[in-house]
C-alpha cells in the first residue's frame, strides 16, 4: 500500500493541467514556490522601467525639515541602498500573465491558505473568497505591485508565520450565524494594506536603525509585516472588532510601524518563539480606539493620503 501511494503521488506531482468538463485548462501542476527562489527571480529580472519609478524618500518641509534633519532617524547604509531600490522597485512592478514566476507565487498563495493541491484559474471569483476586491487580484496591487503579493507569500511559505497566516485567513471568513458579531474582513485586501504601511515606513527611514543593525532591508519589511498583521490580528480578535473599525486600526497600526517598529517586531519574535495555541490565551495588553463610519481604505484608490507630504508610492 505504501508504494502504491508513493507512486500515486509521484504521478499526481508529474500532472502538467488538471481539465475541466470542457476542456479548458484549470491551473497548471506547477510546484509551489518559495520565497527566496521569486526573490530570486526579482533579483535577475529586467526591472528598470521599475527602478524609473522608484521616487526619493519623502521628507517635510521648512520647520519639518529642519525638525526631519535635526531628529530623523539614522539614514540607511549605503550598502543597504540597492536592496531597498529592490523592494521599492517590485512595488511599481504589476502581476504579468506571462510571467511564470507571477503566476506561481499567485497559485502558491492560494494553495497555502486554502490548503488544497489542486490550483486555480487566473480569474474568477475565487480570488474574492480569498479577500481579494474582484476576480483579478492585480487590480489590487496598484498601491503595492509584486510586493504584496511577495510578502504574502513570505507569509504563507515561512513555516513560523504558517500558523498565524492560516489564523488570521480563518478568522477573516468568520461568517458564523449565531455569532452575534460577524468578525470576517477581506483577507488579501487587509495585507496588501499591511504592505502599504510597511513600504510608507521604509520610505520615510523609520526602519533604518533596524536595517542597518540587521544589514538586511527586505527581511525586516517582512518580518515588519508579520509583526503588524500579528498586532491587528490580536486587537480584531479579543476586542471584536468589525470591518466597521478597520480605518482606525489601519491607521493605529501605522503609526505603530512608524514610531514603535521594534516593539511591533519584539512581539513577533515573543510568538513565534512559543506555542500558537498559547497566544489564543493572552489578550492585547492595550485598548484599540474604535469608531463609527469608517470606511475600509481601499487599495484600488489611486492615492492614499498619509501623514504630512508622504503619499502612497
Amino acid at each position: 500500500i505504501s508504494e502504491e501511494r508513493q507512486r500515486a503521488q509521484e504521478e499526481w506531482e508529474a500532472l502538467e493541467e488538471i481539465q475541466l468538463g470542457l476542456g479548458e485548462p484549470l491551473a497548471t501542476a506547477a510546484p509551489l514556490i518559495s520565497f527566496n527562489e521569486a526573490l530570486q527571480y526579482f533579483q535577475t529580472a529586467d526591472l528598470t522601467e521599475c527602478r524609473k519609478k522608484v521616487r526619493a524618500t519623502a521628507r517635510g518641509r521648512g520647520l519639518a525639515a529642519l525638525l526631519c534633519c535635526l531628529f530623523a532617524p539614522p539614514q540607511l547604509q549605503a550598502q543597504l541602498q540597492e536592496e531597498r531600490e529592490l523592494a521599492l522597485a517590485m512595488a511599481h512592478c504589476a502581476l504579468d500573465d506571462n510571467e511564470r514566476v507571477h503566476m506561481r507565487i499567485l497559485q502558491t498563495i492560494y494553495k497555502k491558505l486554502t490548503r488544497s493541491r489542486l490550483g486555480c484559474p487566473r480569474y474568477g471569483v475565487h480570488w474574492e473568497e480569498l479577500g481579494f476586491q474582484g476576480a483579478d487580484p492585480g487590480t489590487d496591487l496598484r498601491g503595492t505591485g509584486m510586493l504584496g503579493l511577495m510578502q504574502m507569500l513570505f507569509f504563507v511559505m515561512d513555516s513560523q508565520t504558517l500558523p498565524l497566516a492560516l489564523d488570521i485567513f480563518k478568522l477573516s471568513q468568520h461568517e458564523t450565524q449565531a455569532a452575534a458579531v460577524l468578525q470576517n474582513f477581506p483577507f488579501c485586501v487587509m495585507s496588501v494594506n499591511i504592505t502599504r504601511i510597511v513600504l510608507q515606513a521604509l520610505r520615510e527611514e523609520r526602519l533604518s536603525r533596524e536595517c542597518n543593525r540587521r544589514q538586511q532591508v527586505i527581511a525586516v519589511l517582512n518580518n515588519l509585516y508579520a509583526a503588524a498583521f500579528l498586532q491587528l490580528y490580536r486587537v480584531w480578535k479579543w476586542q471584536h472588532k468589525t470591518i466597521a473599525d478597520s480605518g482606525v486600526l489601519l491607521k493605529e497600526l501605522e503609526l505603530s510601524a512608524k514610531k514603535k517598529p521594534k516593539q511591533l517586531l519584539k512581539s513577533l519574535e515573543a510568538y513565534v518563539g512559543q506555542s500558537p495555541a498559547a497566544d489564543t490565551l493572552r489578550q492585547p495588553s492595550h485598548p484599540s480606539g474604535s469608531g463609527q463610519e469608517i470606511n475600509f481604505t481601499g487599495v484600488c484608490d489611486a492615492q492614499v493620503e498619509l501623514e504630512g507630504d508622504a503619499r502612497l508610492i
